[in-house]
């Protein structure tokens, strides 16, 4: 089973991660914030390269919170929650989806740039000397 797309760079990872919801009174924290939707102007979203992708996105972490002890990083785009495909939702479909008062765990497949890519644009140009 193959996702490539004619014309899209082969350099995400998918990711499994778990994140155990943090209990503060009624709330269940997740500790990140999500952008992107099909009902979502995708040109606005910085994650993306392609600017026609309407997924959803991790936009904020919150530091020292389940998402980053999870190990989940901006810029993650989310592909699946508790094995529900995450890939056609609108924004608030996708906020419901990972907000269920009856989970305590939330299950995610996400897909991240690889490493290399990451370090080589974190150095954008700071090498010449």
């Amino acid at each position: 089973m193959s996702n490539f797309i004619p014309g899209q760079p082969l350099v995400a990872v998918v990711q499994r991660i778990e994140i155990k919801k943090l209990r503060q009174g009624d709330n269940l924290i997740l500790g990140f914030s999500i952008g992107g939707g099909i009902d979502q102007d995708p040109g606005q979203n910085p994650f993306s390269d392609d600017k026609a992708d309407k997924g959803i996105y991790v936009t904020r972490i919150t530091p020292g919170g389940p998402a980053e002890t999870a190990d989940l990083r901006m810029g993650d785009k989310i592909m699946q929650v508790n094995g529900y495909d995450m890939t056609m939702m609108t924004h608030d479909q996708a906020r419901k989806r990972l907000t269920k008062k009856n989970e305590d765990v939330v299950r995610l497949l996400v897909t991240r740039k690889s490493l290399e890519e990451a370090v080589k644009n974190s150095m954008g140009g700071h090498q010449r000397q």
